[in-house]
């Protein structure tokens, strides 16, 4: 923190403290108590180290959510209590995605037994509002409240990006604790507009925020629920939660990290270097560990199934992408002997696309290599194919998605106020 100097208590909530920094009017400190509550802060314990391990899971979080591509008001830790963030004008409403039906959707919705999944994820969204008990809004309530909020109004535009927004989260950060054995079952963020004007996901996601149930198992749950079921409160539940909760927090080391996945980019000659870096570039951005390799089918079969045995004998996961124009049997050659996922990008030019890209598609029976054209789909392809075993590719794909809506969607809105 010696590179901040701190201002005047923005906030202060139950569990957290808002400070302005002096030295950057975009950004403020948040810092966490050693406090926990629940029932609109009716019940409330003081629980020392929580603030720690609550500000080390919100990092840890935000980070796994960044690094994925989505937008979040985190910047970068400060201390163990506290992290820096982009200074933002709350949304006041509570954004919940549920996977199975449990807790107060069951006494709202008599007669839906517990786990009931929802397919697709059921969204829900609460007015923050203590003295009435977070009241369930609709999207027409929201809308129809008229808020204006850093100078952004919120509209129906700007609910259905934080609809979808909240959506991409929660499906991140589900399929990221399967890595660890455990089930997300529902979990609430919230939103704030910086200085920009722009809708990013803010405030603190720990284990206050989630029902997180290790093996799926509502009996072994981790998360704050277990507070909230005590009849009375000893010491010695208190130091049960907190284990709990350090559990969570140690739990997260194995999500936030993941090697980046392998792929081979085979070029049929080097004049398609250049080709083939394109590839790499889109490759890398998607978090995959691209390698080029030089060698022909036709001109050099021995040695290809020989670099080829490099790979299928690594027990790495890789995934095979073959760039040869004119007669490719570089892609057929490698599909036929590998069972590893062979993608045809043909170097097609202009002048040639239509004799050329057949030799990539009409493929003799009995081979499974797929052919696109461009270099981005090739390495969007092959991101595909490792993300159903890394969750971190998987969460970078669905992040690319969620910016094609905003993009779409903020210029569907720019248009129709023009």
């Amino acid at each position: 923190m010696a590179d901040y100097k701190l201002g005047k208590l923005i906030n202060e909530g139950k569990t957290k403290k808002i400070y302005e920094l002096l030295n950057d009017a975009t950004l403020c400190l948040l810092k966490s108590k050693d406090r926990i509550t629940a029932g609109d802060g009716v019940r409330s314990h003081d629980l020392e180290g929580k603030a720690e391990i609550s500000t080390s899971t919100t990092v840890k979080v935000f980070r796994l959510l960044n690094q994925a591509g989505v937008k979040t008001a985190y910047v970068k830790s400060a201390d163990p209590k506290c992290f820096i963030a982009k200074k933002c004008d709350m949304v006041p409403i509570e954004w919940v995605t549920r996977r199975l039906a449990t807790g107060s959707f069951l006494k709202r919705h008599p007669g839906v037994p517990e786990c009931y999944r929802f397919n697709p994820p059921l969204q829900e969204t609460f007015y923050k509002d203590d003295a009435n008990h977070d009241p369930q809004w609709s999207d027409q309530q929201i809308i129809s409240a008229g808020f204006e909020i850093g100078g952004i109004k919120i509209t129906k535009d700007e609910v259905d990006i934080m609809k979808r927004m909240t959506l991409v989260v929660f499906e991140i950060l589900e399929r990221a604790w399967t890595v660890r054995d455990s089930a997300l079952i529902d979990m609430k963020i919230e939103f704030g507009i910086d200085s920009d004007g722009e809708i990013l996901v803010a405030d603190i996601i720990d284990s206050d925020s989630w029902r997180l149930w290790p093996s799926g198992d509502k009996k072994l749950m981790k998360d704050k629920q277990v507070y909230r079921n005590l009849a009375t409160v000893t010491q010695q539940n208190l130091e049960t939660i907190k284990r709990n909760f350090k559990w969570v927090e140690e739990q997260l080391d194995y999500v936030i990290e993941a090697p980046s996945p392998l792929v081979v980019i085979f070029m049929g000659s080097p004049s398609d270097e250049a080709y083939c870096q394109e590839i790499a570039k889109h490759a890398t951005a998607l978090g995959l560990n691209p390698q080029l390799r030089v060698c022909s089918a036709h001109k050099g079969t021995l040695d290809t199934v020989n670099i080829l045995a490099e790979y299928e004998g690594s027990g790495e996961n890789v995934v095979l992408i073959a760039v040869a124009g004119r007669s490719n049997g570089l892609g057929p050659v490698l599909s036929g002997n590998t069972v590893l996922p062979v993608i045809n990008c043909p170097p097609l030019k202009s002048d040639n696309i239509e004799r050329s890209v057949w030799s990539s598609l009409d493929v003799p029976s009995g081979l499974g290599c797929t052919t696109v054209v461009y270099p981005e789909a090739a390495a969007l392809a092959a991101a595909q194919i490792h993300a159903m075993h890394n969750h971190l590719i998987w969460a970078r794909l669905r992040a690319k998605q969620l910016a094609n809506f905003l993009s779409l969607k903020r210029a569907d809105s720019k248009l129709r106020k023009s």
